[in-house]
């Protein structure tokens, strides 16, 4: 099945389809590091605003690649998405949770003033918000910054990738509108839709915030 030749290529797929398919009074924010080029290309297309939302893989102590859950950026610091089966299947306690989550909630913070500096993040209240990333495998990002959308009263959201799991975007579309150019029935990771998967560096991320974005 045929990908995409870099993440801009991606963006720009999937802002054409949702030109079609979304209201006005849109934000779009895409999900640092991978998904903010392609999101740049979607509020692109659909003359919105763009913001970055900060999100961190809370991955095991013994294999930090293997995660646990996830934590999005929010006005009080962070929202959690704890998959509690795997935490059980880990055999974790609370202590290594705790750990896990406060070493995250650091960085977090970290990527939050390296992406934004001192600007706020953008005022989702009330509006109609487009969550962007480069795919979906696992999900618990996109879990996270789901519920961190919802905390700040999105009135709608809607997530956008250009590849998936079908097994994840069938799940997701419990918590959430979504729409995904490709759900590949043999799914092996997301960089292996993409010709180009090279990780948008923090000066890439900052120069598509102040392009895009609504502030000044």
């Amino acid at each position: 099945m045929r990908g995409f030749r870099d993440r801009a290529e991606a963006g720009r797929a999937l802002g054409e389809l949702l030109r079609e398919q979304l209201p006005d009074d849109v934000v779009v924010l895409g999900l640092a590091r991978g998904g903010v080029p392609v999101a740049a290309e979607v509020a692109k297309a659909l003359a919105a605003p763009l913001d970055v939302c900060v999100v961190r893989k809370l991955g095991a102590p013994a294999q930090p690649e293997f995660a646990f859950g996830a934590i999005a950026e929010d006005d009080d610091g962070f929202v959690e998405f704890i998959h509690d089966a795997t935490v059980r299947a880990l055999h974790l306690d609370e202590s290594d949770v705790e750990r896990v989550r406060q070493t995250k909630a650091a960085e977090l913070a970290r990527r939050a003033r390296a992406y934004r500096a001192d600007l706020p993040m953008l005022d989702v209240r009330g509006k109609h918000v487009v969550l962007v990333d480069d795919g979906l495998a696992t999900g618990a990002t996109m879990r996270a910054a789901i519920r961190s959308m919802r905390k700040r009263i999105a009135s709608s959201v809607t997530v956008a990738v250009p590849v998936g799991a079908p097994e994840t975007v069938a799940e997701l579309r419990a918590d959430a509108e979504v729409v995904c150019l490709l759900t590949p029935a043999e799914f092996f990771a997301v960089g292996y839709f993409y010709d180009d998967f090279t990780a948008p560096s923090d000066d890439d991320i900052r120069t598509a915030v102040r392009t895009h974005g609504a502030q000044p």
